[in-house]
């Protein structure tokens, strides 16, 4: 079954078109990211998933039904987390999430703060004021809300942006076990690309308002065949001569003296280990550069932007 159907979406702002004739489906309890450049379109696509803004034309099917016509109903069954969005600043977290609560006609809504107030890890601190809390105690909070009535979809958008390693680190723990424990669909969207590859099962990448690649991680990149070798050499006077007779020019680049990269295919990469390691220079360290998604983004990126 499939949580989420968008069928030709489109948004339009007077001469701008936000969003252009977009489709794409997300599977109950998959995890989707949602890439692109800023002005992708990504941001649009989720309001208009909400109900925050009303599409120019094309259909949403959530949960199985008409979104426009099953609003409030699917609507209940959803919520949205994002790094940007800012509670109540002179109301306390618990406060905050009482007032969250009562919106959503949360049953038992004392109990259920505190299960996730314990979750987040922020117990402690419920009594504190939403103006007083660090970038990372806000973001919990946020998900905390997000969490009150038991959604079956989330739509989180960029929620670890500005957040230190160690606190986004949290951050994608507690919501890699969300997702185990509950079962529950999530787009999301991030410009950090270490997390997509490590929280999505697919992407979906969007460029203009128009989605020009979707798959998994593995699968787009496998779009990009170069491996790079990088090496620093212990005896390098000769060495761009030696590197030339085995490969091609363009290929090889002299960061300082001594410290090359080799790019390659991923097919050739074996015989192109075998050739440097026959070169009979001295080899201090090498390493082996695998594309990732980041590399991926920047390349459609660029392209999009030559075209």
């Amino acid at each position: 079954m499939n949580s989420i159907e968008v069928t030709h979406l489109t948004k339009q702002f007077k001469n701008v078109v936000a969003v252009n004739d977009i489709s794409f489906q997300i599977k109950q309890g998959e995890i989707v990211g949602f890439l692109g450049p800023n002005g992708a379109g990504k941001t649009t696509t989720m309001h208009m998933l909400l109900g925050i803004i009303t599409p120019t034309s094309g259909d949403i099917h959530i949960l199985g039904k008409d979104f426009a016509k099953h609003r409030g109903e699917i609507l209940s069954q959803m919520n949205f987390s994002s790094a940007y969005i800012q509670f109540m600043s002179q109301l306390t977290i618990w406060e905050n999430l009482f007032v969250f609560a009562k919106l959503y006609h949360v049953q038992n809504p004392k109990k259920k703060i505190a299960e996730l107030l314990d979750m987040m890890e922020i117990s402690d601190m419920k009594n504190k004021l939403f103006s007083k809390l660090s970038s990372g105690q806000k973001t919990r909070v946020v998900l905390a809300k997000t969490l009150l009535n038991d959604p079956r979809i989330l739509l989180l958008d960029e929620p670890t942006a500005s957040l230190d390693p160690d606190i986004a680190d949290k951050v994608r723990t507690i919501l890699r076990h969300i997702h185990k424990e509950r079962g529950m669909t999530i787009l999301y969207t991030s410009h950090n690309m270490a997390e997509i590859e490590e929280l999505c099962e697919r992407v979906i990448f969007l460029h203009k308002g128009t989605i020009i690649h979707q798959g998994t991680p593995q699968e787009l990149m496998k779009i990009i065949p170069h491996y790079a070798i990088e090496i620093v050499l212990e005896n390098h006077s000769n060495a761009m001569e030696t590197f030339k007779k085995s490969f091609n020019e363009k290929n090889i680049k002299e960061l300082s003296p001594g410290h090359f990269v080799i790019t390659t295919e991923h097919t050739q990469l074996t015989s192109a280990l075998h050739v440097i390691m026959a070169s009979g220079l001295t080899i201090k360290d090498i390493d082996i550069h695998k594309p990732d998604l980041e590399d991926v983004f920047i390349k459609f990126s660029r392209e999009e932007k030559q075209s």
